[in-house]
């Protein structure tokens, strides 16, 4: 797709506006080329979408994506009559990216519109804002962060959700990901004569998730170290999932994350039910990805501790630290340059503390992926079958199969 620029002037607002809109319908439906999304920094040179810049002091590039989805969940693992439907705008979102004054000054925000993404389904306050972060940027290999951002969690998560070879991410990163929250946020890159790379990230910031009010005195405290023994992915390919790129030499990223939230709010830390009293927590996280020829691997291990998870109401109800550990492990194989299948097996077990509440969850998933332009437009079919407590018998109680049919589309 091509990139446009217009020339900022007050007197031609309205040509602007315009053009703006001219444009956006006139777009072609089939891309020529595809800028891999990062949820972690500003993109400033992309492929796609549409851009508004002034000389040098100012850039703005304009993206959206939409992720509508039909599915089910069957009443049982031997019942397979539908027990509930799921058809919905999944996510909505606008994306901008530019800069400011000077190419070293960037921002990345970040809109949702739809119930899901306005956290509606869990609450009763519709929250707009997923990400707005204004970047500095020293030179090519260290830049800083100020606002509200992915924390440099689990790979899965600080990937897009746009950039995923199954709807949704897996049941691990539902319970332990650290997610979203306000603070400042360091990179730093570290380049081999031997191309491998070193990659430091980290974070200070509330605890507390995204859009949070004022709470206590306590931060969370994340570091993360990435290394990549064979040099750079095609593309930013260690986070995106499948090997789309079709990598000619094998690739691999291996990632190990630690994060220290104090005084938290919430059952998962940055996201979940408010507790009834502030909890310390510890979460561990350890993942890696393989490419090579169109085959693609990833795994991640994630564990979650707390000295005391539980807190109860004057009423005796419970509200706990999600606490425990899983693993999620994904393998998939390009068919050719346009169709992907994939398989996810995942667990996750909750620790002692909190077994009477929280069930061993298992999860095993076969999807199809059709590419129409890499994960900006493509389809996806999923089929799975999530069993409780270690337990697969059909008629086990709680045990149900899945399906969803999800497209995904944007610029």
């Amino acid at each position: 797709m091509k990139t446009y620029f217009f020339a900022v002037r007050s007197k031609n607002v309205l040509k602007i506006i315009f053009g703006f809109l001219l444009l956006f319908l006139l777009q072609p439906i089939f891309l020529a080329a595809q800028t891999v999304e990062s949820d972690e920094r500003a993109l400033i040179n992309v492929e796609e979408g549409i851009s508004i810049s002034k000389d040098s002091l100012f850039l703005l590039n304009l993206r959206f994506r939409m992720q509508n989805r039909a599915g089910f969940n069957t009443v049982s693992g031997d019942l397979l009559n539908v027990n509930e439907y799921e058809m919905r705008v999944r996510r909505l979102r606008l994306r901008l990216d530019g800069f400011v004054l000077s190419p070293r000054v960037q921002y990345y925000i970040q809109l949702a519109f739809s119930k899901a993404d306005l956290d509606l389904e869990s609450g009763d306050i519709a929250q707009p804002i997923r990400d707005a972060i204004i970047y500095y940027t020293f030179n090519k290999n260290f830049y800083v962060g100020f606002g509200q951002s992915k924390l440099p969690g689990n790979r899965q998560r600080v990937n897009s959700s746009g950039n995923l070879q199954f709807a949704d991410r897996s049941v691990v990163n539902g319970l332990f990901t650290l997610d979203r929250d306000f603070g400042f946020f360091g990179y730093y890159t570290f380049n081999f004569p031997n191309e491998s790379i070193l990659q430091l990230k980290g974070a200070i910031s509330t605890g507390d998730g995204r859009n949070a009010s004022k709470i206590n005195d306590g931060l969370a405290y994340t570091g993360r170290l990435e290394i990549l023994p064979f040099g750079n992915f095609k593309n930013n390919g260690d986070y995106s999932e499948g090997d789309i790129a079709f990598e000619t030499d094998p690739k691999l990223s291996l990632g190990l994350t630690f994060s220290r939230n104090n005084k938290a709010n919430r059952t998962g830390g940055q996201l979940g039910q408010e507790l009834y009293e502030f909890k310390d927590m510890n979460s561990l996280i350890i993942d890696g990805v393989f490419k090579y020829q169109g085959w693609a691997v990833l795994s991640e291990y994630m564990n979650r501790t707390s000295p005391d998870p539980i807190t109860t109401n004057a009423l005796g109800d419970v509200r706990f630290v999600v606490v425990g550990g899983g693993v999620n492990t994904q393998v998939s194989k390009m068919i050719n340059k346009k169709s992907e299948l994939a398989l996810r097996y995942a667990y996750v077990i909750p620790n002692s503390q909190i077994s009477q509440f929280q069930n061993r969850i298992d999860e095993s998933l076969l999807g199809y992926t059709r590419y129409i332009n890499g994960h900006r437009i493509k389809m996806q079919a999923n089929i799975g079958y999530r069993w409780l407590e270690g337990l697969t018998d059909l008629d086990r109680a709680g045990n149900t199969w899945t399906g969803m049919f999800q497209v995904e589309f944007g610029i």
